[in-house]
């Protein structure tokens, strides 16, 4: 895709798209009680306003797929790009702006895990939207590493 703005919406829509896949898995999560199962006391409620500043900051986060890095590794990229909303939330979020410490350990021991793995959740889907939208070669050819 040889248009910075046609890519940068692809980024921003992957990223978004990601957003939307995290928010479902987190309030699946807490629902159907797998993050009281690790003692972490995260349950959200399905509603828009947990929803929406979720999809907007996935996408925000989903300009990060703009250097085409790695760009037919699914897993990999998809990894690595999410450790970046993984240290945010880890180290400015929870301790800064929710108060719950360092880590997030106020909301349980297993807080880190959670948000790394939710987040891996995110930059997957944001990455398989990335390669799946970009129309550079033939996209039959792509493998999904």
């Amino acid at each position: 895709m040889r248009n910075f703005f046609g890519w940068t919406s692809v980024c921003f829509a992957g990223g978004l798209f990601g957003g939307l896949v995290n928010s479902l898995f987190l309030w699946m999560a807490g629902a159907y009680g797998w993050t009281a199962a690790m003692g972490v006391a995260i349950a959200p409620a399905w509603t828009l306003p947990w929803l929406y500043p979720r999809l907007v900051w996935g996408g925000i986060w989903g300009l990060l797929f703009l250097p085409r890095f790695m760009p037919d590794s699914l897993f990999w990229r998809g990894l690595i790009l999410s450790l970046g909303p993984t240290l945010v939330q880890l180290l400015i979020v929870f301790p800064t702006q929710l108060d719950k410490g360092l880590w997030g350990q106020d909301l349980g021991a297993m807080t880190p895990v959670l948000v790394l793995v939710a987040n891996a959740v995110w930059g997957w889907a944001a990455a398989l939207w990335v390669l799946l939208a970009a129309d550079e070669g033939n996209g039959s050819a792509r493998r999904l590493r």
